[in-house]
């Protein structure tokens, strides 16, 4: 129903707009909540001669009436606009998601142009169509009523300049832990299309079987109550501590070629709606979870596939489907390529070049109301992709098994980017090397590497989270694990990590890396110089620590990163700094790492 300020006022708007062409708004009428506009449009088909996602341009204006905000938002053509349900392929409803930044009344514009190629070209080129262009209508947004990890009680994470990305709407900085793999994760049996039978690597489709009892009762499904393995598995990650999980939206060439938003996996301009539906409850289902999607949009087996090593028409198209059909998600980056500059050739793709991913990234930033944060994975560049362009961050991978290489690289993508004259937001999403990486708990129960090298490696250079990759060479691998608890003794360990921070209060977003400081022993420091200093030690006997550049009494707390539980307190309760300090005894288990809070105490 839509929400008119008055009661005639509204009732003339509802007839006119039943004059001409009828529009239903719904959903929560709440800020930072997803509302829908559906729109009854021309009769269409997914496979129609005249193709409903390229010839029609749909767009909606939103503006704020108080502050005068607006945005622009791409739609889509939804078919009977229950297609998740129905399986319906063809219908006359178009739609748009938006999720409303300010309480009070909104007013929107309906857009809806068609001509040739029209959802990619300028509207003056292209012909209004008539009783639809120009629909208007307006509704009230209340505040959320959301709470807790509902990322809808935070509002949108943005990337605010700066190493960590901040939720609008309480100004929280985020830190991120959670899955990496598989990158099929959407190669998911229970979605609609022939992806599961078409030939192409029809063995690596899953079914999620080991969490289909994770599925709790009020949790969405699908056609008859599918989709309870990926939604159970998404359950199980969140309820272990993640807050993150990855996933490729198109591989047609590459390591699984069963995951794309296509009718088939031949047909790059004909989107397949149902399971577009599909793949949106599971996303709407983690947004609520407080779960942020990392869209991973190409493998590099993909980059310049759609255009033959150009950005044009099928890459364009694909990019705009994306974002109007997902881009209202509160916690979203873009990832452009994973592994780009590995020029990884078969005979359908062709490498890109670092133009061509920054005339990528300008479209993907032109299109997207939002503004979301726009990464690209690396293979062997980052530098030409510095400074004053639309990439806001780095999604990093390494390259050995000890994961040793971590720390090193996120401060020096950290540092580069910053003298370029741009700082961005890092995050290690694939630590570790290809054949190994995040060990089943089975092989190594301990994740001594990972948690040393990897995890607190990364949160102590700075990267603003971590994304896990599990090895090929292994059980439940990047490619066919169907049971994330495989891993189930590392999530633990990376809820320690997060809690250590977040838990404490502890304000790493001010805090600088200073591994200089660390005299003897071996670890990594932050400190925000002048009343915090966090250190981790990989091994805590006989640490000393220069405190030389600060000056007062600071008091020493200790915290397990194996255990975690409250902080504790060692021999040594307090040091003077201005001077070298040793640190003392850990409370037990010296041999061991720890991670050590040094605070001013308060006046």
């Amino acid at each position: 129903m839509i929400h008119y300020k008055n009661t005639l006022v509204g009732f003339l708007l509802l007839l006119a707009a039943h004059a001409v062409q009828a529009q239903r708004l719904h959903g929560e009428l709440q800020k930072w909540h997803k509302v829908t506009l559906d729109v009854e449009g021309p009769q269409a088909g997914e496979m129609d001669e005249e193709n409903p996602f390229l010839q029609y341009k749909f767009d909606v204006e939103f503006r704020h009436n108080a502050s005068g905000k607006r945005y622009l938002v791409p739609g889509y053509f939804a078919a009977d606009g229950q297609a998740g349900e129905s399986g319906a392929t063809e219908g006359n409803v178009w739609r748009v998601h938006f999720a409303p930044d300010e309480t009070g009344e909104w007013k929107y514009k309906v857009l809806f142009f068609e001509g040739k190629w029209a959802a990619l070209r300028d509207t003056s080129k292209l012909s209004p169509v008539p009783s639809i262009n120009g629909l208007q209508g307006e509704f009230v947004i209340a505040p959320s009523d959301k709470e807790g990890r509902d990322f809808r009680s935070k509002g949108r994470l943005d990337y605010v300049g700066e190493r960590y990305l901040q939720f609008k709407e309480t100004g929280e900085y985020f830190l991120k832990f959670g899955s990496d793999a598989p990158e099929n994760l959407l190669a998911f049996a229970d979605f609609d299309g022939d992806f599961a039978e078409d030939g192409h690597k029809d063995d690596l489709v899953k079914t999620y079987q080991a969490h289909v009892g994770d599925w709790k009762s009020g949790d969405p499904t699908w056609r008859q109550g599918k989709g309870k393995g990926l939604i159970g598995a998404i359950n199980y990650l969140h309820g272990k501590g993640a807050n993150a999980f990855s996933f490729l939206t198109m591989n047609v060439s590459g390591d699984d070629q069963n995951v794309f938003p296509f009718v088939d996996h031949d047909t790059w301009d004909r989107y397949d709606v149902s399971k577009l539906d599909q793949w949106e409850m599971v996303f709407e289902h983690a947004d609520k979870l407080g779960m942020f999607l990392h869209f991973k949009t190409l493998e590099v087996e993909n980059q310049g596939l759609l255009d033959n090593g150009g950005i044009g028409m099928f890459t364009k198209l694909y990019y705009r489907e994306l974002i109007a059909r997902f881009g209202h998600h509160l916690a979203v980056n873009w990832n452009l390529c994973e592994e780009q500059g590995d020029w990884v050739k078969t005979p359908r793709t062709f490498p890109l070049e670092p133009r061509d991913w920054l005339m990528l990234a300008d479209y993907v930033r032109t299109v997207d109301p939002y503004d979301h944060h726009i990464v690209i994975h690396n293979g062997k560049w980052f530098d030409p992709l510095y400074g004053d362009t639309p990439l806001t961050g780095a999604s990093l991978q390494t390259n050995r098994k000890d994961f040793a290489n971590v720390h090193k690289n996120v401060l020096k993508i950290l540092k580069d980017s910053k003298e370029a004259g741009k700082q961005w937001a890092v995050a290690c999403d694939e630590p570790g090397d290809a054949q190994h990486s995040l060990l089943p708990d089975e092989e190594d129960p301990l994740h001594d590497d990972a948690r040393q090298n990897g995890l607190w490696g990364a949160m102590m250079a700075g990267a603003w989270g971590t994304e896990w990759y599990f090895g090929y060479k292994h059980a439940h691998s990047d490619l066919t694990c169907q049971d994330f608890r495989s891993r189930d003794k590392f999530w633990d360990q990376g809820r320690i990590c997060l809690d250590f921070f977040t838990g404490q209060n502890i304000p790493y977003w001010k805090m600088e890396n200073r591994d200089e400081w660390l005299v003897k022993g071996e670890g990594y420091v932050l400190s925000d110089e002048k009343d915090q200093v966090v250190v981790y030690l990989k091994d805590a006997q006989a640490a000393e620590i220069d405190l030389g550049s600060l000056d007062g009494r600071f008091d020493v707390k200790w915290y397990d990163p194996r255990s975690g539980g409250a902080l504790q307190e060692g021999k040594t309760l307090t040091v003077s700094a201005g001077q070298n300090v040793k640190l003392g005894d850990a409370p037990m288990s010296a041999d061991k790492d720890w991670a050590i809070w040094l605070q001013r105490p308060e006046n």
